[in-house]
């Protein structure tokens, strides 16, 4: 995991900033969150408009919102996290054309047991009106479930009534992998009428958003969460937008980022088809009418996102080379698996808190952990077993320039 005095200032600075923040976003890729935050404090940031930033600060928490989330099960992601997305980099958009900059999020608040990153690895996004109708709430079910039972594809939505509600249901139905990307904090139920489904994403899926816990929803904030739905996935799936509809915002997000826009027809009758038949009909987007259809769409899919493969890469490739055996862990023992310092030893209110889930969750994992080999008690902390260190003492004497076995 990423350092922890940069995850406290991103923490900080997501409270200061709305989402979409391209000043913010550049500023801190030049200096660095914890320049970014100490410069904002002292008034010296070369930011226009840094005095909003500072009419916020009275009100700044970041270690005690971290603290709070972790008791909830929420953990905030970085980048330089094993589950940060790289793909999320395409979004440092220039403004102009009518269009505006954009920016990646300087952070994810993420709750539940997916991996963010590779959920997103092989995925679509399937989005429309929330006003649906009883053909548009099937034709996204059958989707989402076609596409996770039969091509192993994650499915990504806003978490909204109709089109993204039934999408999220179509994937759980089936046992797959579905994240609601939402525009308020991933504790705050809305629609509030989505609340169970919600819970039952939590326990099978993931809920992610770029805003702290706490905060709700607002006009703005919904457009500008549509982004990121573009840009973790390689294709969205429109599936019933009238003729001005938040969905389109989404598919003409996913076109300037490269990402293949899709969209299913309605009948000819439906004002809530207006939308999509004016793209396929412009060909700002191909026809689908199936999961097999959005499949194969999506060839470029191995090309655009195989960087998963640099999931292996620096300092994590010792520990997944070790997890090979054990990928019968779920992902939640692996979050605590992660957890564990390289040497030295944590308690679990400490595992807690770097893995973003309650105390009890990880001493429940914490067994079968133990029984694996993977951790080993040290008095009331915990440490890396013997197993994953003489693992990894062998993957380093194997890597070339380094200490053979004879």
């Amino acid at each position: 995991m990423s350092g922890s005095a940069e995850r406290v200032a991103r923490a900080g600075l997501i409270q200061l900033a709305e989402p979409n923040d391209a000043r913010l976003a550049q500023f801190v890729e030049r200096v660095g969150a914890v320049e970014a935050l100490s410069a904002i404090r002292s008034a010296s940031a070369p930011l226009p408009g840094v005095e909003h930033y500072r009419s916020r600060l009275p009100g700044l928490a970041a270690e005690a919102t971290l603290e709070r989330a972790a008791g909830a099960g929420v953990r905030l992601l970085i980048p330089g996290d094993l589950e940060w997305p790289t793909q999320l980099s395409d979004l440092l958009l220039p403004g102009g054309g009518g269009d505006r900059a954009a920016a990646p999020p300087l952070g994810l608040w993420a709750r539940g047991i997916g991996h963010l990153r590779l959920a997103a690895a092989r995925s679509a996004a399937i989005v429309g009106a929330r006003a649906a109708t009883s053909y548009g709430t099937h034709v996204a079910a059958e989707l989402a479930a076609g596409l996770c039972s039969g091509h192993g594809f994650s499915v990504f939505s806003g978490g909204a009534f109709g089109i993204d509600a039934a999408a999220h249901r179509g994937a759980l139905a089936v046992g797959g992998m579905t994240v609601a990307v939402l525009a308020c904090g991933v504790d705050v139920p809305y629609p509030r009428g989505n609340a169970a489904l919600f819970d039952r994403i939590i326990g099978e899926g993931l809920l992610v958003s770029e805003l702290p816990p706490g905060c709700p929803p607002s006009r703005s904030r919904f457009l500008d969460r549509n982004r990121l739905i573009a840009a973790l996935t390689p294709a969205t799936v429109v599936v019933e937008a009238a003729a001005r509809s938040g969905a389109l915002n989404t598919s003409n997000w996913a076109d300037r980022l490269g990402r293949s826009v899709l969209a299913t027809p309605g009948p000819v009758t439906s004002a809530l088809s207006r939308g999509v038949h004016r793209q396929i009909q412009l060909g700002a987007a191909a026809l689908v009418t199936c999961a097999d259809d959005v499949a194969q769409a999506v060839t470029s899919l191995g090309e655009q996102f195989a960087r998963v493969g640099d999931l292996l890469a620096a300092d994590q490739a010792d520990r997944l080379a070790v997890r090979r055996p054990g990928d019968q862990l779920d992902p939640v023992a692996l979050r605590v698996f992660d957890a564990l310092p390289g040497s030295g030893t944590c308690s679990l209110a400490e595992l807690g808190v770097l893995a973003g889930l309650s105390v009890e969750l990880v001493a429940q994992r914490m067994i079968q952990l133990e029984q694996l080999g993977y951790a080993e008690p040290d008095g009331d902390r915990f440490r890396l077993g013997r197993l994953v260190v003489e693992a990894r003492s062998r993957e380093r004497s194997r890597a070339p320039g380094g200490v053979r076995e004879a």
